[in-house]
């Protein structure tokens, strides 16, 4: 049986370790509260956004296809229209996976998932004879894409200051390679944000445009395109792919503090029962010396009668 002295030293240490947790709790839960808030006022809009985008995407592509076999009922589309490259998709032989991890520890599986996932999709895909590139976000999907030899590209500094702007770099970042026809498709690999307790996994492809489904009959036949559809596209484009980053940031970073911050209970919680049978441990130990004790001065007393 431990001393009471290391005993004690025990139940200081966990005591201390405890009061970090507890403190690491609150300031997770204080700043998730302003990450829900900053979802779900970005959420509604990103999706919205994608939603039309797709929506005039699919629309020139039917267009396109009309024209092609000789009907020209339905508008008619310019070559510069017809060889925009969100308008068109391409076989997927060169993929780009841009990957949001934290910089921090002390999260649950949020890493560890995302960084399977990563590796599970990079793996898959070369398997399959596409070329894959990555561009990282987080120091701690960096350093374990980086150990299995991935093709990691970081991209530090995006969550010391977390802003539009932030999304704007990092948008012009995985836009430059699609738009070059670097890159046949681009996919965002993040921990969407549902609970504190519940983050869901997504693979999600950013560019070309995915289908989106429609929600509330909006039908793009129904609008004339002014100046045109290009210069739309050209604007739109872009701004659905920044918005898209920033949503799947926003959306990380609250699943990161709802993470850490179930985490962080769950240890506390775990300090409190640590403690509890370290305090019940020092009390028998402590019974133990005394019994010992009273013991050997019986025992003395005895030894003295006789």
């Amino acid at each position: 049986m431990a001393s009471l002295k290391a005993i004690r030293n025990r139940i200081s240490s966990v005591k201390s370790t405890q009061k970090i947790t507890r403190a690491m709790k609150m300031v997770a839960g204080a700043r998730l509260n302003r990450a829900q808030q900053r979802i779900v006022e970005l959420r509604p809009y990103a999706l919205k956004t994608a939603e039309i985008l797709s929506e005039i995407t699919a629309r020139a592509q039917n267009v396109a296809k009309d024209n092609a076999d000789g009907d020209q009922s339905h508008g008619v589309l310019s070559a510069d229209e017809q060889l925009h490259p969100l308008l068109a998709t391409r076989e997927e032989k060169r993929v780009l996976l841009v990957v949001l991890t934290s910089d921090r520890g002390l999260c649950g599986a949020f890493n560890a998932n995302i960084n399977k996932a990563a590796e599970r999709e990079w793996k898959t895909r070369t398997q399959a004879g596409q070329e894959v590139r990555m561009l990282v976000i987080g120091r701690k999907g960096r350093e374990y894409l980086t150990r299995r030899n991935a093709p990691v590209e970081p991209l530090p500094g995006v969550w010391e200051k977390l802003s539009h702007d932030t999304a704007k770099v990092v948008g012009q970042k995985v836009l430059e390679p699609f738009l070059n026809d670097e890159v046949d498709a681009i996919y965002l690999v993040y921990n969407e944000f549902k609970s504190a307790m519940s983050q869901q996994l997504t693979v999600e492809r950013l560019l070309p445009v995915p289908e989106v489904p429609d929600t509330d009959g909006f039908d793009s036949g129904s609008f004339s395109f002014e100046p045109s559809r290009t210069a739309l596209l050209e604007h739109l484009a872009p701004l659905y792919v920044d918005i898209s980053i920033l949503r799947a940031l926003y959306e990380s970073m609250a699943s990161e503090l709802g993470a850490r911050m179930t985490a962080m209970d769950s240890a506390t919680k775990n300090a409190t029962e640590m403690i509890d049978s370290l305090t019940l441990e020092y009390n028998k130990a402590r019974q133990a010396a005394i019994t010992k004790e009273l013991m050997e001065i019986i025992g003395g007393s005895e030894a003295i009668k006789d």
